[in-house]
């Protein structure tokens, strides 16, 4: 077995034990999961949000996507907007519930992260954080694992 399988695995493993965690955190403190945090996340980030934009930074489907933003309208913490260009499109906007979700939800994920992340020393984890920076950029640059 080559040394790239074992770094994969354990590379998965954190990614699955860090993302439960610190759902199962915010479910119990502010009654939604890390998904959909990283939704509102990205809607509060990215200037004139839609659809294509959430799908194409998780690299997920943009079915997926519409269904999760679906349950962020229903839930109030999202609204769909007509787009001012392209009425066939919709740009994504918090509302003020949405706002206080994410503004609440932030500091929990903080928490929770440096927490889960203790047994790493700081310039270890600034390390991985850029090997990582620098294996995403190169994936998403090569169009590697969008969805078909």
């Amino acid at each position: 077995m080559s040394h790239v399988t074992p770094a994969f695995v354990d590379l998965v493993r954190v990614e699955t034990r860090l993302y439960n965690a610190v759902s199962a955190r915010l479910r119990a403190e502010q009654e939604l999961g890390f998904g959909q945090f990283e939704l509102l996340e990205i809607i509060d980030r990215v200037p004139g949000c839609r659809v294509l934009d959430i799908a194409g930074e998780l690299a997920i489907t943009v079915g997926a996507v519409s269904k999760a933003v679906d349950r962020l309208v229903a839930a109030g913490w999202c609204l769909r907007v007509a787009h001012p260009q392209d009425r066939r499109s919709s740009v994504l906007r918090l509302t003020p519930e949405g706002d206080r979700r994410l503004a609440a939800s932030r500091p929990v994920v903080e928490s929770a992260l440096a927490s889960l992340t203790a047994a790493v020393t700081p310039d270890d984890l600034s390390r991985i954080a850029s090997a990582l920076a620098t294996l995403r950029a190169s994936l998403e640059a090569g169009s590697h694992g969008r969805p078909g």
